[in-house]
């Protein structure tokens, strides 16, 4: 019987034969081929995984409670016309420019908005400036009172107890109308213009990996199609179109962070292209772009959803009886295509991040119907998924029941965070990691936190809202959140962009690392957590009070 041969062995036995001499020269040779390979391995695209601490923002609405900008009518209601006598909000269609002011009113009839509509005082009271160009009337009312006026001018007496800010056009001259109307928070009159954001938002978010503009953007169901539809500095408010492009770059820009676009489902290649140039031409060559079609297009709440399966029956996509299959295959093949014009405008993949995100736990989806549609496995760098830690709580059907939940405790819900929600999550996300190292891709979080919420009438229960808010503001989720996010980690997720940043608490869930903008550390677990995180991680970021 031959004798059996073990490779350590036998090079071992010869090493240890060679003289001194040879010994040296073997082991240098040795070290050098192992360095060899590790460059080869991590040029190769097969490179570790980096986790990191991104986040979603808020989107610009009137009811924003991050405060990210000085001019806080950037983010006013779009204008609701008003007539005496009429009910509230039924005056006659307003004849708007394109940028979004009014150009006359009609007799008895005026343009009203609403600004900082947050509840308890949580947005900053004191005098504020108002600067507008052009010849009319403006009234406030609600929480501002008018303290000191001259044309092009106005001071006036903010109360935030007393509850938003209303704004008022009650007269316009068609020939020069009132336009280009600013409203500044107290302390920035003098520097609103070359520094738009709010400087504890900047340093809310210093050290930040990346931020992904989905709801800056106002991705879902947006209407944009070409160059010309998109948001621009000019306009009004960017409540209805979302925040123009310049200001996304510039943000980054001044934190050092990635940025994340979710281009809209409707754009066509011009767009996409003006888009990925100015991107080119203003973002600082350090930073990376996160590219992703659109937002959650398997979400059948979603118009993009709807837009995608009509898109794939136009072109023979998938069958007939299957037109959800057909919207995927869609996704992918425009998701192709974007790629294609960013590689052009950038010269190359190196800065690019091309993403195909999918529902969470889906991996079929990936496996079958994304990945293999136009090679788009050739043509994309990474997976994204939202692991979210769910718990849904429905009024009737199958699953969590409201009647069930509402006798629970606040520790109850969290046992089924940490027994339930984690494990399935990390399971989804270890399952996932296997088919994106398989294709060599890397595995990102478009989205991720928790997930308590009301769903299909359960949101109406008013106990179990309480209820599930009170849980993420009990300590023990920060300890989860804590677990969570090392498990991401260990299982070997890259980037993992947190949803939302700061959003008050509803019925509708509760998003926010942060209720409000002013909202003490120490009464935010989420938010310690996930900023732990990211220091864990080399990531420079404070506890912002």
């Amino acid at each position: 019987m031959r004798e059996q041969v073990v490779p350590g062995l036998f090079f071992f036995n010869r090493f240890i034969r060679l003289s001194s001499h040879h010994r040296v020269a073997a082991f240098l040779l040795g070290v050098c081929w192992f360095s060899l390979v590790a460059v080869v391995l991590d040029a190769s695209g097969a490179d570790r995984a980096q986790p990191r601490l991104g986040t979603n923002l808020a989107g610009p609405v009137d009811w924003n409670t991050e405060l990210p900008l000085v001019d806080i009518f950037r983010m006013a209601r779009p204008w609701i016309s008003q007539r005496k006598g009429a009910p509230w909000g039924k005056g006659p269609p307003l004849d708007i420019d394109s940028h979004g002011w009014v150009k006359r009113l009609e007799s008895n009839c005026w343009a009203e908005t609403l600004l900082c509509s947050i509840p308890d005082g949580h947005y900053p009271s004191g005098r504020y400036t108002v600067f507008y160009k052009g010849r009319g009337k403006l009234t406030f009312g609600g929480a501002a009172r008018i303290v000191r006026e001259q044309p092009g001018r106005m001071v006036l007496d903010v109360d935030a107890d007393r509850g938003p800010i209303f704004l008022r056009i009650t007269r316009t001259d068609p020939a020069d109308y009132v336009r280009d109307i600013h409203v500044i928070v107290p302390g920035f009159e003098q520097t609103w213009k070359q520094d738009p954001f709010h400087p504890k938002f900047l340093r809310r978010w210093k050290g930040i990996a990346c931020i992904r503009f989905m709801d800056w953007m106002h991705t879902n169901g947006s209407k944009i199609e070409s160059w010309s539809d998109r948001p621009v500095l000019e306009d009004a408010s960017f409540a209805k179109k979302g925040m123009p492009l310049e200001w996304m770059i510039d943000l980054c820009n001044r934190l050092d962070a990635d940025a994340w676009f979710c281009i809209p489902h409707r754009a066509d290649d011009d767009y996409v292209r003006r888009f990925a140039t100015l991107v080119h031409e203003r973002l600082e060559p350090e930073r990376r772009v996160y590219i992703e079609y659109s937002n959650e297009v398997w979400n059948s709440m979603f118009e993009q959803n709807r837009y995608a399966q009509a898109r794939a029956k136009q072109l023979g996509l998938g069958s007939v009886d299957r037109p959800w299959e057909g919207g995927g295959m869609f996704y992918a093949r425009r998701s192709v295509q974007i790629f294609d014009i960013w590689e052009d405008v950038f010269g190359g993949t190196n800065r690019l991040v091309r993403v195909l995100a999918w529902q969470s736990g889906n991996v079929w989806w990936f496996e079958n119907i994304l990945l293999p549609t136009d090679d788009a496995h050739r043509h994309c760098d990474a997976l994204a998924i939202a692991p979210y830690l769910s718990m849904m709580v429905r009024q009737r059907g199958k699953g969590l029941l409201a009647s069930q939940v509402e006798r629970w405790s606040v520790d109850q819900v969290l046992d089924y965070v940490e027994s339930t929600a984690l494990p399935k999550s990390l399971d989804q996300i270890r399952r996932t990691k296997q088919l994106a190292d398989k294709h060599g891709l890397k595995l990102l979080a478009y989205e991720g936190g928790q997930h308590l919420v009301g769903v299909a009438g359960g949101e109406n229960n008013e106990r179990v809202t309480r209820l599930l808010q009170s849980a993420n503001q009990h300590p023990r989720m920060g300890a989860i959140y804590a677990r969570y996010l090392r498990g991401w980690a260990h299982a070997g997720g890259d980037l993992f962009c947190h949803y939302s940043s700061v959003a008050r608490p509803s019925k509708w869930g509760s998003w926010g690392v942060l209720p409000f903008w002013d909202t003490p550390p120490n009464e935010a677990p989420k938010y310690r957590a996930i900023v732990d995180w990211a220091r864990e991680l080399g990531q420079p970021m404070e506890l912002v009070r």
